[in-house]
């Protein structure tokens, strides 16, 4: 199996894919995330828990450089209530396609020399090397999956939130920060 530049940190879930041996054309893989690769990416993310995760990913090496990556994950993300902090489970059934380019020049403005970002959902990401790690790519699909807001059903803001209808009946006057030295201000000083 190839291996990995040391410098570079090791993934939770690591597949290492070696585009050269692949040749042209598409293989396909499937990835069970064992119980420490589950845990490992439920303490990456800040989930609960990760009872189960699996993907189905295709690569397919095209013309001109390209790579695609295609594929599936399935699983169950437990994750805390915004609100009440309860547990939320969290079915996963997601598809994914993310390119790959290698040898990207980065495009320069004329006048400053900055490099000028491609925004577009079709532009390629880079890819320098002939390594290709499956399993990072499922990781990072995996954390935009998740719910960023998971709420338990039936929990409202009202529930966690103090009643203040009782005591919008007159606010409370401001005190002034210097209000305890008033008394001072008529008392004689020494040595006057």
């Amino acid at each position: 199996m190839p291996q990995v530049p040391v410098n570079e940190p090791k993934s939770e879930i690591e597949r290492i894919f070696d585009l050269d041996r692949m040749g042209s054309g598409s293989a396909a893989l499937d990835i069970v995330a064992s119980d420490g690769e589950r845990a490992a990416l439920a303490k990456r993310f800040g989930f609960l828990g990760l009872p189960a995760f699996s993907a189905r990913v295709t690569v397919d090496r095209q013309p001109g450089k390209r790579v695609v990556v295609e594929g599936r994950l399935r699983g169950k993300i437990v994750q805390a209530c915004i609100l009440t902090l309860d547990p939320v489970t969290q079915e996963l059934d997601e598809t994914f396609r993310v390119v790959f380019a290698q040898d990207i020049t980065d495009e320069r403005d004329p006048e400053s020399g900055e490099a000028i970002l491609n925004a577009s959902l079709d532009a390629p990401e880079p890819l320098a090397g002939n390594l290709l790690d499956v399993g990072e790519i499922v990781a990072e699909q995996l954390s935009l999956a998740a719910d960023p807001y998971p709420r338990r059903p039936g929990a409202k803001l009202e529930d966690v939130l103090p009643d203040l209808r009782g005591r919008r009946s007159r606010p409370e006057p401001r005190r002034h920060p210097f209000a305890d030295l008033a008394p001072l201000r008529d008392k004689p000083r020494r040595g006057r």
